[in-house]
């Protein structure tokens, strides 16, 4: 299995920053996003991503999100299973997100 690329929340943050337009895939809960959310990415629970592939751009950068890491890398893992390139994992989730604020 290819190697998933990561993206540290700083590293993220600095290119949002820079007003670069990335595809962001959150794939927490409902109500964990309810808490918060990356200001431009899109809610699609872990769950639901087999019947919702349709809204994931298959070009480019596709990062994902969630609370620490793990699901966010099985989404990465799932994708690049149906050939999706460019799937990078956002280490730490939102936990080290928030925490780097």
């Amino acid at each position: 299995m290819t190697q998933i690329a990561l993206i540290e929340p700083s590293e993220l943050r600095a290119r949002l920053q820079a007003g670069e337009q990335l595809q962001l895939i959150d794939v927490r809960e409902a109500e964990e996003v309810a808490e918060g959310m990356i200001e431009g990415a899109k809610h699609i629970p872990l769950g639901q991503l087999p019947g919702r592939l349709e809204e994931i751009e298959r070009t480019g950068e596709i990062i994902f999100i969630c609370r620490s890491g793990y699901r966010s890398e099985r989404a990465c893992e799932y994708l690049q299973q149906l050939g999706y390139e460019g799937c990078t994992n956002m280490t730490g989730g939102m936990l080290q997100w928030l925490q780097e604020q």
